[in-house]
């Protein structure tokens, strides 16, 4: 989580960067569109409106400035975007004033700020922004209108020249062309955000699943060279151990051979199911059915710690196509690690999201040890583990699970303060039973 907070805050410095740049050229374009305007026009280039105009240009620049300083040697990155998107709905107001405010061409500047806004603060912002834009206009229109401020370089009033239904009529315009802006921006920055996330995550996983690819086949051969001479190895230790005296050296020294060989399979089996995991029996799940139950025997499990709270948000109609016994192994596997992780109280969350583009988004997310840099290189590798019994083989095999069934899982973690695990599956419906 630490990493993905920095790259957040690196991208809105970039984002902010841009913006502050095109509203350096903005400002150069509006100041060559008025010296061009008034020469056509045979106009003084400092007569009005252009001379308020310039002050405005001039305002941007030193705002612009202003804001890079800011912007390199503040951390609030977050406070800079609400503060320069706000402060520029009131510099579009001012430039709608000053040409003509009812019948300004200029009006479109609220759109742009309102999509450049949701670029930088997403459909919050976009709406904040959209509201702001909106209660500026009607109120300068309404002023206007009433003559509680007079128009701009000796305009008529507009109450003189325009019926106030006509004013209302553009007001209400304005407002639901600002909202639906806001909305569809919002949407589409929302979308865009995580179309970036679920591509870093893509590139991730496929990193490790061709360096993974390469372990397959050998790893797959160790298993099966392993598994013959086990079962003899067992085979012969239970026929000797019935010849063997109850209780005696050689009867303790025989059960804890078969015990360590019951482990031996163990691990045998998971390399399998690590290098082919088979799946003839998948079909379509009802996920959040699967997690309840899955999440009920976890909570009657007796190593589970019972000052760590368990919350879920789940989607009822997300599905996927999948083996359930896979399924309910990566949950309990993942939940097990949370659990692990944590020290005393802590939370675990469990959320399930369906997307319009058919994506199904499962997140674990624990308040535990986290993960440090150097481990979360590693964790999916095979036989890597920092636990004093673990075999290493458990996130592997989630791993190998996921990607059978063309899914995707990623993390994000900061140490002493929890890891979240992120998986998205394509939907049943992209199967075409």
């Amino acid at each position: 989580m630490k990493d993905n907070s920095v790259k957040e805050s690196t991208n809105l410095f970039l984002q902010i960067k841009w913006i502050i740049l095109s509203r350096v050229i903005f400002t150069v374009v509006l100041i060559v569109s008025c010296l061009v305007f008034s020469s056509g026009e045979h106009l003084s280039f400092f007569s009005q409106p252009f001379l308020t105009l310039y002050n405005i240009a001039a305002a941007i620049l030193v705002l612009s400035i202003l804001y890079l300083i800011w912007l390199n040697k503040f951390k609030n990155k977050l406070f800079l975007a609400y503060f320069q998107t706000i402060t520029d709905t009131f510099i579009v107001t001012a430039i709608i004033f000053v040409t003509g405010s009812y019948d300004s061409i200029f009006t479109f500047l609220y759109l742009v700020v309102i999509i450049y806004t949701s670029m930088l603060l997403l459909q919050k912002g976009s709406l904040i922004i959209a509201t702001i834009s909106c209660l500026q206009y009607g109120i300068l229109v309404e002023l206007e209108y009433y003559k509680i401020i007079k128009p701009f370089s000796g305009q008529l009033y507009l109450s003189g020249t325009i019926d106030e239904s006509y004013i209302i009529y553009r007001i209400i315009i304005i407002i639901m062309a600002c909202f639906a802006v806001a909305i569809l921006s919002g949407l589409l920055a929302r979308q865009l955000k995580g179309a970036k996330q679920d591509l870093k995550m893509v590139r991730e996983h496929l990193k490790r699943v061709e360096k993974m690819a390469a372990m397959d086949e050998m790893i797959s051969g160790i298993a099966h060279e392993i598994k013959n001479p086990l079962a003899s190895l067992s085979g012969s230790i239970q026929l000797l151990q019935e010849d063997t005296k109850p209780g005696s050296y050689e009867d303790k020294l025989m059960q804890i051979i078969l015990r360590e060989t019951d482990r031996l399979k163990n691990i045998v089996n998971n390399i399998r199911l690590f290098a082919n995991p088979r799946t003839d029996n998948a079909c379509v799940i009802k996920m959040a059915q699967l997690i309840e139950e899955t999440v009920a025997l976890f909570l009657n499990d007796p190593e589970r710690n019972e000052k760590i709270k368990l919350t879920m948000r789940l989607n009822k109609d997300a599905s996927v196509f999948i083996d359930p016994l896979h399924f309910t192994q990566i949950l309990w596997n993942l939940l097990k690690n949370a659990a692990q992780s944590i020290n005393g109280q802590g939370e675990i969350k469990i959320q399930l999201r369906a997307s319009i583009t058919n994506r199904v988004y499962l997140v674990i997310e624990d308040t535990g040890i986290g993960i440090n840099q150097k481990d979360g290189r590693h964790i999916f590798d095979p036989f890597y583990t920092t636990k004093p019994d673990g075999t290493g083989l458990g996130l592997s095999i989630i791993h190998r699970l996921i990607d059978t069934y063309d899914g995707v899982i990623d993390f994000e973690s900061t140490p002493g303060k929890g890891t979240a695990f992120n998986i998205f599956f394509n939907g049943a419906a992209s199967k075409g039973k």
